[in-house]
């Protein structure tokens, strides 16, 4: 007669099944609310508190000035610890963060507001970093600045993350203070602001364009985040809009972001050109340019030239008597040739040439 406790291998295969099932179970719904955000979301003080800081007036003004002022003299003396500093104190994400809120809401007068609160921002911070650079300008370009003159796609990603960061830091009950900091850092607002005014100081447009551009990515895409963490967390809609006109912002709002990115990515793609070819050139120097005699010299004194896909350049320029046979030199070109990383390279070497 079989007992209550016998168990057949059937029974213990069911067994087992209904266990793994139980366990995933609680495993999904355990990632569900690690995840889960909604259920930390304020309405309305979130609402509340991004209409709050829109307004761009009175002390908020004199703060973006004096943080202008601390951020110009980071950049001109290419101080990190400086800009990052202005950074911290600039009040620039409200106006910004309430466009990307306005939109998703269908707030008219909300967007309108913070529209025009971000052009003021920005004319007013070009003309302060504009006349700080006409009274102190800089002796030589700093690393901190020439960064924010060449953007590329990976800024784009840098101000949706952070955007996306700062919109959901924002909806939470008490707002993570370290997130609003932490977005202020990485999306770097401030800076290009302060580029452009360098850039019209001394009359360099192309300086002044590339670091408005870096502003205009890192303002559109954390706007854009903003935009896509509200509709995601179905904040209610401030004023009526049919299905059409609620597509039709989405559409416009993304193929808007769409554009950005685009020369972003291109940017983007020149820069792994220019990498790839640095690193295909190091490697012909340690290979041909690096076993000829003197060549750990001639190594050193090489001297690689990116420009575009179509201008690019090795230059052997050592000081002093090192001298290259003509054969050597004939050698040289035809294994560049040979090399498809290379095509288009021109090889130069200064040093006179041995007969």
């Amino acid at each position: 007669m079989k007992s209550k406790f016998d168990f057949s291998e059937a029974d213990e295969k069911k067994a087992i099944l209904s266990e793994d099932k139980l366990t995933w179970k609680q495993r999904f719904l355990y990632v569900r609310q690690l995840l889960h955000i909604a259920r930390d979301t304020d309405y309305a003080a979130t609402l509340e508190a991004v209409r709050a800081d829109i307004p761009f007036k009175g002390a908020t003004a004199w703060v973006l000035i004096c943080s202008i002022f601390i951020a110009s003299i980071g950049l001109n003396t290419n101080s990190t610890a400086v800009v990052i500093g202005a950074m911290l104190i600039a009040p620039l994400m409200g106006p910004v963060l309430g466009i990307g809120f306005s939109l998703a809401i269908n707030d008219l007068s909300m967007l309108r507001q913070a529209f025009q609160n971000v052009i003021v921002m920005i004319a007013l911070s070009v003309i302060t970093a504009t006349l700080f650079f006409l009274f102190f300008p800089l002796q030589q370009e700093s690393s901190e600045l020439l960064s924010r003159t060449q953007p590329d796609i990976r800024d784009v990603f840098i101000a949706f993350f952070g955007g996306a960061a700062l919109a959901i830091a924002r909806t939470k009950k008490g707002t993570i203070a370290s997130v609003i900091f932490g977005v202020a850092i990485a999306t770097a607002l401030m800076p290009p602001l302060c580029t452009i005014g360098y850039g019209l100081a001394l009359g360099n447009v192309s300086y002044a364009l590339g670091a408005a551009y870096l502003f205009f990515i890192n303002a559109t895409f954390i706007a854009f985040a903003s935009f896509l963490v509200v509709k995601f967390l179905r904040f209610p809609m401030i004023q009526y809009a049919d299905s059409k006109q609620r597509r039709r912002i989405v559409r416009l709002v993304s193929f808007a972001a769409l554009l950005v990115m685009i020369p972003a990515g291109i940017t983007f793609k020149n820069a792994l050109k220019k990498n790839s070819f640095e690193q295909a050139a190091q490697t012909f120097i340690g290979n041909h340019i690096e076993p000829l005699q003197y060549g750990t010299y001639l190594k050193e004194s090489a001297k690689i030239i990116y420009t575009s896909n179509t201008d690019k350049a090795i230059i052997i320029n050592p000081i002093g008597l090192v001298k290259i046979d003509a054969a050597t030199i004939i050698e040289l070109n035809n294994n560049l040739k040979f090399d498809t990383e290379l095509v288009g390279t021109k090889l130069t070497i200064i040093p006179n040439i041995s007969n």
